[in-house]
């Protein structure tokens, strides 16, 4: 029997609704999967990232095969392994000679050019695991100057239905409750004990291998504990259902001392590599405000996060590459500090974001945005070096959702395309949303002084050094005022405090 089709598998694409799987032939077709050096070395990815991203595809591999199917797999270690996907198509289509070719869009621009360039009659199918496919997101946003997420959420709400009455209307009578997302966490509240899942032996031969391989990396390798099946996942996404998202609505921007993971899902690498269907994820949360077992704001919170916000920054990304990448509105120079592969520094938020990266490749959206990236906004740190950074170390980071909001919304270096003001912030965000100033070697009540916090006069410095820029934002209209109403003499000290402070960065000091 003839060859039919070879059917190309990349690492974040494991789900078995996969559009290149749609029509599988178990008697002819053949699936290929390959883990190639190319991807796990263009930037040095956290060792847990690697052995989570391979031990899934292996899994997804497994239960393949369990279904009949045959299954060409390629270790990092096979010595035919070209280290290239691009090579290995190359290499498995000589050797089976298949009548078609089937791949899903892939999720990094980089990945699909090289694809593409390699001569292969490629059968391209769109990635249907999104609920907005490139093209509808570009007839959306064909015309408009600037593009803003709030219309497009509520586009996508009055596609999918979710949350809104018979009539259209949407429910609570307000489309967001963001506002109602923001609560400080109390004293002594902690969030659920996070489940942990157990190394199996494919996980342990992939852990062998990636500390043989990327000891060097950024990152532990030890205490492995995430899903890397879709039952895992399943187990991971009900023990959220069950425990966290009852808290998430009222602290889902909240941050403690020791405490990682508080009221968050932790399934977002599960879900953007396959192992989870946004859909179903949706389905769940909304069953569960609809049978009162969760707020309003937190079913709308989570549900905005996916259908909103997720689907929002895959759309840019693919309206925007490849020129997007190279955006760099405020023209920064400095390059990223040392401690944030390290997270050796005095200020204890830095320290607790950094350190939890460290140790389980993992941090919440506002620990990224309003700490580590809050940071580097200040300090006008080159953004491809910060988007390099983010990539490396979260479990969850691929390009297309890595880049625009790290590049876009963290430091706004695409001149506010993507939202509308930069999300800087002084000190008092962080005492207000947290606990870690409590722990500081610096003070965040004052300004100005040697122990002063540095995100207050970088806060200000960064206003100051942006004004012919900024100025006119209608949403910070008010902080400039509050700015010109400083006597000079502050302004100044302020000015000079900032200044010390970046050139202890240009020195290499961390702070």
């Amino acid at each position: 029997m003839s060859m039919g089709a070879l059917r190309l598998v990349l690492g974040d694409q494991l789900s078995f609704e996969l559009a290149s799987l749609a029509g599988l032939d178990v008697q002819r077709d053949r699936v290929l999967l390959a883990e190639v050096a190319e991807e796990a070395g263009h930037v040095p990815h956290h060792p847990q990232k690697i052995a989570f991203v391979f031990s899934a595809m292996r899994h997804f591999a497994q239960a393949l095969r369990e279904r009949g199917v045959a299954v060409d797999y390629v270790t990092l270690d096979d010595p035919d392994n070209s280290g290239s996907l691009a090579g290995e198509l190359q290499r498995f289509a000589a050797l089976h000679q298949p009548q078609a070719i089937h791949v899903t869009e892939a999720g990094d621009w980089r990945v699909e050019q090289a694809l593409k360039a390699n001569g292969l009659p490629i059968t391209w199918h769109a990635d249907t695991r999104f609920l907005c496919s490139r093209d509808a997101f570009a007839r959306w946003a064909s015309g408009k100057k600037q593009l803003r997420l709030e219309f497009f959420y509520r586009e996508m709400r009055r596609q999918s239905g979710l949350l809104l009455h018979p009539d259209g209307t949407p429910e609570g009578g307000a489309w967001n409750f963001d506002a109602d997302n923001r609560k400080a966490l109390p004293r002594g509240l902690r969030g659920p004990m996070p489940l942990r899942f157990t190394a199996d032996a494919i996980s342990r031969e992939v852990l062998a291998l990636v500390a043989e391989r990327f000891a060097h990396h950024y990152g532990r390798h030890d205490g492995f504990d995430y899903p890397v099946t879709h039952a895992e996942a399943e187990q991971l996404w009900q023990h959220f259902l069950d425990f966290g998202l009852g808290a998430f609505g009222d602290y889902q921007d909240a941050m403690a001392s020791g405490e990682p993971f508080l009221f968050h899902a932790r399934i977002s690498a599960a879900l953007n590599v396959g192992l989870l269907d946004v859909r179903r994820l949706c389905a769940d949360v909304e069953t569960a405000y609809r049978q009162g077992r969760v707020a309003l704001n937190a079913a709308e919170g989570f549900i905005r996060q996916l259908i909103g916000w997720r689907e929002y920054v895959r759309g840019i990304y693919w309206l925007q590459m490849p020129g997007y990448a190279q955006r760099n509105a405020f023209g920064n120079t400095r390059p990223l500090p040392a401690f944030y592969w390290s997270g050796q520094t005095r200020m204890n938020c830095m320290r607790q974001a950094i350190g939890q990266t460290l140790e389980h490749a993992y941090a919440h959206h506002i620990q990224r945005l309003m700490v580590t990236g809050n940071f580097a906004l200040l300090a006008g740190i080159v953004p491809a070096q910060l988007c390099d950074w983010y990539l490396a170390v979260y479990l969850d980071a691929f390009d297309w959702v890595e880049l625009p909001n790290v590049l876009g919304m963290v430091l706004h270096a695409d001149g506010g395309y993507l939202g509308s003001n930069p999300y800087c912030a002084s000190g008092q965000y962080i005492k207000r949303m947290s606990d870690y100033c409590q722990g500081c070697a610096y003070r965040v009540n004052e300004s100005t002084t040697d122990d002063a916090c540095p995100f207050n006069a970088l806060y200000w410095h960064f206003l100051m050094r942006h004004r012919d820029r900024l100025e006119g934002n209608p949403r910070l209209g008010m902080v400039y005022k509050n700015l010109a109403r400083m006597d000079e003499g502050k302004q100044q000290a302020l000015w000079q405090r900032g200044e010390a402070l970046l050139a202890r960065l240009d020195g290499g000091e961390a702070l």
